[in-house]
């Protein structure tokens, strides 16, 4: 084994511890006896450990300079995953994880900017990727080097806001935006086909001029490695449909809309828990 790929091991074996503890610390966001989406949270980790863990530049020392990247979590709901990111790159303890939905709590059900490493307020599904479209024209503008990278539900995709977006960053030929379409193929009360069909994905951001790559949402090494190839994409916006399990990593609520939006009892935390150290 070479140097380089030696190297690019122990970075894999990194990403995917740290993805535990993302997972872990959604768990603890979580609790006991209280709802909040441990689905799509858990759906998202992978992808969100390696854009904090490998390829955006941010830190929580830096959080007002102007070339930091920015990230959008669309699907808002989902930002479990961020709180937890957050409090592994030391933005705010991890005792904070506990009061997440409190009342006055720094950490809410949904994004706020006045959480610490948190860009845009989202929730309302379908507006993050024009938030990111903005905040990418505004980097073109200011002739800034930084990346916006957006993470969108496949059930957000029904949005027509979604496709203004798409057609905008393309017009504005803006290659320093991702999208990162979460496919895990469920939303609140079942699978999103029998909802709102929305077939071939990726040939539709193709179709609007994104360069388009598609992953497993779960394999680190495809994650990075397409990462780092999105980044390298001049003259248009790049998309990654990932294909996601919902809930991966706590078994029992994998490839359900029961967890979607949940609580856990004391004992399905343990069991929770014990999944995701068993990965």
């Amino acid at each position: 084994m070479s140097a380089a790929e030696k190297e690019n091991e122990k970075l894999l074996d990194l990403l995917k511890e740290k993805a535990r503890q993302v997972r872990l610390g959604i768990i603890d966001a979580l609790g006991v006896g209280h709802r909040g989406h441990l689905g799509g949270s858990m759906s998202c980790a992978d992808i969100v450990t390696a854009l904090y863990f490998h390829k955006m530049r941010c830190s929580p020392d830096k959080r007002q300079d102007p070339d930091r990247d920015r990230f959008i979590m669309s699907k808002g709901h989902s930002v479990l995953a961020q709180y937890a990111a957050l409090t592994l790159s030391g933005y705010f303890d991890r005792s904070v994880l506990a009061t997440t939905k409190s009342l006055g709590s720094l950490l809410q059900g949904h994004p706020e900017r006045t959480t610490p490493g948190i860009e845009a307020n989202t929730g309302s599904l379908g507006q993050g990727l024009s938030t990111g479209v903005g905040m990418a024209l505004a980097g073109k503008a200011d002739n800034r080097d930084y990346r916006v990278y957006v993470i969108l539900g496949d059930g957000e995709l029904a949005e027509g806001q979604v496709w203004e977006a798409v057609m905008a960053a393309n017009n504005y030929a803006l290659d320093n935006l991702t999208a990162i379409v979460d496919l895990n193929g469920i939303q609140a009360v079942g699978k999103t086909r029998d909802r709102y069909r929305i077939d071939n994905v990726p040939g539709r951001f193709a179709a609007f001029g994104w360069k388009t790559f598609e992953i497993d949402g779960h394999n680190m090494a495809e994650i990075v490695e397409t990462l780092d190839a999105a980044a390298s994409v001049r003259g248009c916006p790049s998309a990654i449909v990932a294909r996601t399990v919902k809930g991966k990593g706590v078994s029992f609520a994998e490839n359900t809309s029961a967890y979607h939006n949940n609580l856990l009892t004391a004992e399905e935390r343990e069991k929770a828990i014990a999944s995701v150290m068993a990965m």
